[in-house]
This record gives C-alpha cells, sequence and structure tokens, in this order.
C-alpha cells in the first residue's frame, strides 16, 4: 500500500471526505497492478498520491465551480482511470462513464469498478462513436491531445450548457488560442483557465473549462 504523506492528508481529507479509504485502496491497485499492465510507468509508483490522485481529486473543485448541479459526467481516455475513477470516488453522487479504447486499459477500469463498487459505467469506444447517442453534462480528459483536437472528440458529447473540462498544463493559454476556431464552430464558448490547489500541493491542478452554447430557442434568437 502506498501511504498517503502527512503532508498531503489535509489535502486528501478535504477532497475524499468519508471516502478516503477508497481512494487508498484505489491508490494500492495502481501501485501494484498499474506498472505491469502498462498503465502507469515505475517510476510513477512512489509519487502517486500528489502527481495522481490529488492532481485528479483536485479536479471535483472544477466540477463544484463550472457545474454544480451535474449528474452525469463522461471521462475521455480514462486509461488507468485518471481522473474518472478518482471523481468517481471523490463525487459518489455523480454517474461516472469511462469511455477507453483499449480492451486491455477497458478491462482494468472495470475490475477497478468491481473491486471498488463504485457504479461506474465502462464504454469501449472512441469519443467520436458516441456523437449523436449519447451526452453528458460535464465531460473531462487528461492528457489525451492538444484542446483544438481534444475539442472535436469531447464537445459534441457536451450536453447543451454543460461543460468540457480538460486538465492542462503551462500550454493552456496557447492552447485555448490555437484552438478559438474550433471551439466556436462546435459550440464551445467562454473559454477559461482556471487552477486548483494553490497552496495545498506543490503543482496546482489547471484547467480549461469550456460551456458548450445552449441552442437558439426560436428563430431568431441568438442568446446562448
Amino acid at each position: 500500500m502506498q501511504p498517503l504523506p502527512d503532508s498531503l492528508r489535509p489535502t486528501a481529507e478535504r477532497l475524499f471526505t468519508d471516502r478516503l479509504e477508497l481512494a487508498e485502496r484505489f491508490v494500492t491497485l495502481l501501485a501494484e497492478q498499474g506498472p505491469e499492465r502498462g498503465l502507469i510507468g515505475p517510476r510513477e509508483v512512489d509519487r502517486l498520491w500528489e502527481r495522481h490522485l490529488l492532481n485528479c481529486a483536485l479536479m471535483v473543485d472544477a466540477i463544484d465551480s463550472a457545474a454544480p448541479t451535474a449528474t452525469t459526467l463522461a471521462d475521455i481516455g480514462s486509461g488507468a482511470g485518471l481522473p474518472g475513477v478518482v471523481i468517481a470516488i471523490a463525487r459518489p453522487n455523480l454517474q461516472v462513464t469511462l469511455v477507453e479504447t483499449m480492451q486491455r486499459r477497458a478491462t482494468w477500469l472495470e475490475e477497478v469498478d468491481a473491486e471498488l463498487g463504485l457504479g461506474l459505467e465502462v464504454v469501449r469506444a472512441r469519443a467520436e462513436e458516441l456523437h449523436g447517442v449519447r451526452s453528458f453534462e460535464v465531460v473531462t480528459a487528461r492528457a489525451v491531445a492538444a484542446l483544438d483536437k481534444l475539442a472535436r472528440w469531447t464537445l459534441p458529447l457536451v450536453a447543451e450548457d454543460g461543460m468540457l473540462l480538460a486538465m492542462k498544463g503551462s500550454s493552456a493559454a496557447e492552447e485555448v488560442q490555437n484552438a478559438q476556431k474550433v471551439l466556436t464552430k462546435l459550440g464551445g464558448v467562454d473559454p477559461t483557465i482556471s487552477q486548483y490547489g494553490m497552496g495545498e500541493v506543490e503543482v496546482p491542478t489547471t484547467v480549461v473549462q469550456v460551456r458548450r452554447r445552449a441552442k437558439a430557442t426560436r428563430k431568431g434568437d441568438a442568446r446562448g
């Protein structure tokens, strides 16, 4: 089991509340099985809490801020379950769907769900295959693709007035600028960049937030 560092415990307790034990069990699964199953690199085992678990758990602050009443969320390219599984642990009120293309990763996610009893939906598919079929109030992604490409995959899955929340790094501002035309074409409005965990973790979580414009309700109505 990978122990939770004392310095990070207050943040972990704030984010996971009474489900911290589930988060600890997930970390143990990742540490024991992640490297051999090609989910994480061997060097990541010793820094699972700060680099991965809390980095992803801080996404719930973004959700609480951008979409506090949301009940459905899809995580695209879930891989090892980051951030989808972590969000599901921290926010059991959300119905979380994990979308993953690779069979071995989808199998892992199903096993994690069975082990932790999270009630996840695991869908083995490319995001594009769900366009016009599924929609979610919140769509998340971490380290999947540059924002312009990611928007093409994800914004069609965002319900009207829903939110795309993309975890990004230092290139976030440049990516938003480069993706502006694509975002506009797909109905993405009000792109903002926010950081969560300032003063709590060494490297705050950077999130690009994009709202999907609601369609006009009547002819000539351009509001949204």
